[in-house]
């Protein structure tokens, strides 16, 4: 069965799970998404690209990019990153403050909210201009010059700052964030609310799954070892609380994003991304959810069982 195949069956099967989930409302932006819609990409290690549904919906990449903040910080800080953030699972919501405050400040990994401003912190001390490289970086990795921050939806999010701030001013009074705590933010939503759609994505990850290097452009984006590193956190921390769920069903590292994407790798093999609006209470994308676990199903393929 060929891929193109396989994600037609997924894409003519997603819509039965809508309405069982909830679009974010919190981000008052995200909450006017039209939720019936579902895409999906794959891109292979060889350059093929396949596509199905609503793949070249752009859409807020939200917590997505911070698989993309932590590889410039990787590029700029090394392992000296480490000191600053965690590598373990949270075990609390994505935005929970009670531990980072009993664990004085440094937050368990980069992928929940606390460990994300202090990887936009890191990057804003070695970078003038922290939101146009990301943008750029971006561009770059996905060979689209097309791709835009939507400012209304990093406005939005900017207006209900507030948890975010205290956890930035929390780590602030523990020596654990150094720059000016509204700097930070703007860019953290910024990069929140980069638009893009499934097939820019998998072109975007697609040096996770290529030790490192960039298809698009055959430049080393990462070293082996940290390519290694990030798919070993994506595993563990990707899916928030369903991380463990997720390993379980669909085995794969993968980062979702509360705009309805998520993206997964299977190295050496292909780079996967769907989208779909509404989530489930873990702030995962319900048919997203679905489509990789048959995906999975369909090629039977995991990082457990080997390539097939």
């Amino acid at each position: 069965m060929s891929y193109q195949s396989i994600l037609d069956g997924i894409a003519a099967e997603a819509p039965k799970y809508f309405g069982k989930g909830k679009v974010a409302s919190y981000i008052p932006a995200l909450a006017q998404v039209n939720p019936d819609q579902f895409g999906i990409a794959l891109l292979t290690a060889d350059g093929e690209l396949y596509k199905a549904g609503d793949a070249d919906a752009r859409f807020s990449i939200q917590s997505i990019s911070k698989v993309l903040s932590l590889t410039l910080a990787l590029q700029r800080h090394g392992d000296r990153l480490w000191q600053r953030v965690g590598i373990e699972p949270s075990g609390t919501a994505f935005n929970s403050l009670v531990q980072l405050e009993y664990e004085n400040g440094k937050p368990r990994n980069p992928f929940i909210n606390a460990g994300a401003l202090v990887v936009v912190d890191a990057l804003m001390s070695r970078i003038s201009a922290p939101t146009h490289s990301m943008l750029e970086t971006v561009r770059r990795l996905a060979d689209e010059r097309s791709i835009l921050i939507d400012e209304t939806v990093s406005e939005s999010e900017y207006r209900h700052r507030e948890r975010n701030a205290a956890a930035a001013w929390l780590m602030k009074s523990f020596g654990n964030f150094f720059n000016d705590v509204d700097s930070v933010l703007r860019a953290y939503f910024s990069y929140c609310a980069i638009s893009m759609n499934c097939a820019e994505l998998v072109k975007a990850f697609s040096f996770l799954m290529n030790h490192g290097t960039c298809l698009q452009s055959n430049t080393e984006v990462l070293t082996p070892k940290q390519t290694q590193q990030v798919n070993a956190l994506l595993l563990t921390s990707g899916l928030y609380d369903a991380a463990g769920d997720f390993a379980f069903r669909v085995g794969m590292p993968g980062k979702s994003g509360v705009g309805g994407g998520i993206v997964g790798v299977i190295p050496g093999k292909f780079t996967v991304c769907v989208w779909s609006p509404e989530l489930n209470e873990f702030g995962n994308s319900v048919a997203g959810v679905f489509a990789l676990e048959r995906l999975t199903e369909a090629l039977d393929v995991s990082i457990f069982s080997g390539l097939a």
